[in-house]
């Protein structure tokens, strides 16, 4: 069998010829699939601030973060309802059988007993709590702190779903991209491939030649393929995190190629200090763990109270008993108490709540640090990913002029077609790097307005 040599390595031009018909009906028959999927598809046409409003709007996340602020609120209004007055009221019937008729004292004479006895018996009762040392006012005002921070928990929400989303956007922008770059040098690979046959049938170039341009075709398809395999994992997620159809195709349009930076480092960090959401939440926390010391130090205080309380007792044994043969007594008390044993085991309990509060500055300064170096990350990784577009925009003026020059030999049999398709895949790959350059500067962009609690 005859074989061909190309960058002195022999190749046996039956089964190249062999590899690049089986690539190409696996190609063609997924991409026949891929087209029946896309025909039963419905495709719509998305911005980045649509897909944000529709994320919000359909969020699971935000619903349950918004019940936990309804909870929060309930029990604040908990907390309230406890400066309201209490109220009581039983009413009980008690029937009794006395099973031994006589009843005698000592010597004295017995006396009879009845067989039976009916009793009716009804109280009620209000209290209404003076005056606790305040504590009733700490616990309204650190119960009213804690539901601020619930809500601020909807705000960090807000944002981490805002950058899912914009993370989500910018995937799917690189894999569409990425699938335009193929596609344009699937057409240039054609045209190489029949001009490399024009040459062979003059003579200028061997078989072999255009078996390698078909073999290049075959991998770019294959490239193609892994591209839609991802462009469809992607736009499913999508789909998914915007609430839409499953089977929704999403399209999306040109976005800017980069958001320059108006500000330095020093500022950006002013504003995550300023805006993160979780600081202000520890600072929420340290004025509730102020509120704490200060109700565990009013349990050294007396409590007072005041309360009416009535009973009606009817021993007749008729539920509407006869004049003069039921009682109904009416109390009016005014209570004061003191726990005396806390003026000398409260202490600790302070200290303890102290403690505690400290433990809370000191993780404020931990999370300052700790934003400052995500801030500081985040800031320069955006600057390096712009500077990776000047470089990437470089490399491919100088691949599209290798790539003219290579072309010009080849069709002057001055280059191999080896060189040929090294010099078409710098260009190729180039090309790609830089639409998932930009593509990563704008999502860089948007990952330094998150670290900055500024993605809204």
């Amino acid at each position: 069998m005859k074989t061909i040599k190309i960058a002195n390595k022999p190749i046996n031009s039956f089964l190249l010829k062999t590899t690049i018909q089986t690539l190409q009906r696996i190609g063609i028959t997924i991409i026949i699939l891929s087209f029946f999927t896309y025909a039963q598809a419905q495709e719509r046409i998305i911005t980045l601030d649509e897909a944000i409003q529709l994320g919000l709007e359909n969020s699971k996340q935000l619903k349950l973060s918004q019940s936990r602020v309804d909870k929060a609120i309930s029990q604040y209004n908990q907390i309230k309802d406890k400066a309201l007055p209490t109220a009581s009221t039983s009413f009980a019937y008690n029937h009794s059988e006395i099973l031994n008729d006589q009843f005698q004292i000592g010597k004295e004479e017995p006396f009879d007993l009845p067989a039976r006895s009916d009793v009716y018996i009804g109280t009620a009762s209000v209290q209404q709590l003076i005056f606790q040392g305040n504590k009733l006012k700490f616990a309204k005002e650190s119960t009213n702190l804690l539901t601020q921070v619930a809500r601020l928990d909807i705000d960090k929400d807000k944002q981490d779903i805002t950058y899912n989303i914009v993370n989500a956007y910018y995937n799917l922008y690189k894999v569409l991209q990425s699938e335009k770059v193929v596609e344009q040098n699937l057409q240039v690979i054609d045209r190489q491939i029949k001009q490399s046959q024009r040459f062979f049938e003059q003579g200028i170039v061997t078989k072999n030649d255009v078996l390698r341009f078909q073999l290049e075709k075959s991998n770019i398809q294959l490239t193609g393929l892994d591209l839609e395999n991802n462009r469809k994992v992607v736009n499913y997620n999508l789909d998914i995190l915007l609430g839409l159809p499953e089977s929704t195709v999403l399209k999306i349009n040109e976005i800017p190629d980069n958001q320059s930076i108006a500000m330095g480092l020093p500022s950006y960090i002013d504003n995550a200090l300023s805006n993160r959401e979780e600081l202000k939440q520890i600072s929420l926390q340290t004025q509730v763990a102020d509120y704490n010391i200060k109700s565990i130090k009013a349990d050294l205080l007396p409590t007072f109270g005041v309360g009416a309380q009535m009973y009606y007792i009817n021993p007749s044994g008729k539920f509407i008993p006869p004049v003069n043969q039921f009682l109904a007594p009416v109390s009016i008390a005014a209570t004061l108490s003191w726990n005396l044993g806390n003026l000398w085991t409260n202490k600790n309990k302070v200290a303890e709540a102290r403690i505690q509060k400290e433990e809370t500055q000191i993780n404020e300064g931990i999370l300052q640090d700790q934003i400052k170096t995500e801030v500081n990350q985040d800031y320069q990784n955006y600057l390096k990913s712009v500077e990776r577009i000047k470089i990437l925009q470089t490399s491919i003026a100088q691949a599209q002029e290798n790539d003219r020059i290579l072309e010009s030999k080849y069709e002057n049999t001055i280059a191999s077609v080896t060189d040929r398709i090294d010099a078409n895949n710098q260009l190729f790959q180039s090309q790609i790097n830089l639409e998932l350059a930009k593509a990563d500067a704008m999502l860089a962009y948007y990952t330094l307005l998150k670290s900055t609690g500024t993605l809204k």
